[in-house]
């Protein structure tokens, strides 16, 4: 078979193999692909993730891509990374423990590939896009299993409108994409295009309303009006705050009002509470409280370089109190639930300068306007904030989120400020 050009079929594949063009098309598709199936299934996001990072291999220009690894961006996470392996030599834990404890680090990696591709590609929000699409889905996927529980395809259909993973992990997804779409809702607002701004803000409620009504976790409610918050004083005048934030306020009395669910999940705060301090059940918030306590005593031990990597788990056997069966202080944990005493239990003050520098250049780096910024700053500022009351950072799901998240945005800026200087320099 030939084309109108007079090639076969094969010569027009073999020339598309060897264009690098193809191959960065193709790794944009890849990284959708992993952005749509992260709601829904571990093992296809880490498929999709190798086969991006594959695809990404014969044309990477090795020489450009080290010299990208120089900035602060790029060098923050692979010394987190390196730390960790390093961490192996003095923790007193199994060799086992040890390299599964480095396991959680490894994805951060993948954070200056996705900068130094993005920064290539004019294709970044497509991955945004799926990933909202996929969410959306989800959320749909979420009001029939709570109608229908039997369409659930976890086993112990405990949690109630779960499909997939759990409770945590969905409202960290739709949290982002409703609070995400704020920006482009009201840029089309400035714009006068209301239709499109009224589809984007159902979309935006819709997630709102499963979380008010079917389910929502309590870190999500803690870190909703952050969010917002910090939305309002990058891209908001005062008297915009001032109506927005009554109108919130009205929507949140009455969500508070009509949905047992939603008064359930903010009382648990208090009970859980009172029960672990005066029966020392370890309920959700009291091991919380446990765990952070004997941590801080971990970190006191070791201030410096901490115990090692995998110690975490051998330090709460060994604190756990004897006797107190069904007792909060006899849990033992490998993850005391929070990012910072995670690393500072295992890496000292070093691992924590290391977290932090992480945190704060990322956070530098979206100081411009733009959609790109804002999802950028946002999936940094979620991070941090739910970071106080897990390591999620170290997680499988909220650790790809932010990997993809700040990799992708991070790469559009730096593709914008790129060609923003080129212009400045053509226009000198």
């Amino acid at each position: 078979m030939t084309t109108l050009a007079g090639e076969t079929t094969g010569q027009v594949l073999w020339r598309r193999l060897r264009s690098p063009a193809a191959w960065s098309e193709t790794v944009d598709l890849f990284a959708i692909l992993t952005a749509a199936s992260l709601p829904w299934s571990t093992s296809l996001a880490g498929i999709f993730n190798a086969l991006m990072l594959l695809c990404m291999v014969p044309f990477l220009d090795v020489r450009e891509f080290l010299q990208s690894l120089k900035r602060p961006i790029c060098a923050a996470p692979i010394a987190l990374v390196l730390l960790a392996l390093v961490g192996t030599l003095w923790s007193d834990a199994a060799w086992g423990a040890r390299f599964y404890a480095v396991n959680p680090t490894v994805k951060l990696l993948v954070l200056p590939v996705l900068l130094y591709h993005f920064a290539r590609s004019p294709r970044g929000h497509w991955v945004f896009v799926a990933f909202l699409v996929s969410c959306a889905l989800l959320s749909v996927m979420s009001w029939l299993v709570a109608f229908y529980p039997d369409l659930a395809i976890k086993s112990d259909r405990v949690e109630h409108g779960i499909f997939v993973k759990n409770y945590i992990d969905q409202s960290q997804e739709f949290t982002l994409c409703a609070v995400a779409l704020a920006y482009p809702i009201v840029q089309l607002l400035r714009q006068k295009r209301y239709w499109i701004a009224g589809l984007l803000t159902a979309l935006a409620l819709a997630f709102f309303v499963n979380m008010a009504f079917v389910v929502v976790s309590r870190t999500a409610l803690v870190t909703i009006p952050i969010m917002f918050g910090v939305f309002a004083l990058l891209h908001l005048r005062w008297r915009s705050i001032a109506i927005i934030s009554a109108a919130l306020l009205v929507g949140a009395v009455l969500a508070w009002q009509a949905s047992p669910q939603l008064r359930r999940t903010a009382d648990s705060f208090a009970s859980d509470y009172t029960r672990y301090v005066e029966k020392g059940e370890p309920t959700s918030a009291g091991l919380r409280l446990e765990f952070w306590r004997k941590s801080v005593g971990f970190f006191a031990e070791a201030p410096i370089m901490g115990h090692g990597t995998g110690a975490t788990r051998g330090l709460f056997e060994r604190a756990a109190t004897s006797g107190a069966q069904n007792k909060a202080s006899a849990e033992v944990i490998g993850n005391p639930h929070n990012q910072t005493l995670n690393v500072a239990v295992q890496w000292g003050i070093i691992g924590v300068a290391a977290l932090y520098a992480i945190w704060i250049l990322h956070l530098l780096l979206f100081r411009g306007d733009g959609l790109a910024n804002w999802v950028g700053l946002l999936v940094v500022v979620q991070n941090v904030f739910t970071s106080l009351f897990n390591s999620h950072l170290f997680d499988f799901h909220e650790g790809w989120m932010y990997v993809i998240g700040v990799g992708v945005a991070g790469g559009m800026v730096i593709r914008a400020q790129q060609a923003e200087a080129k212009a400045a320099e053509a226009g000198s």
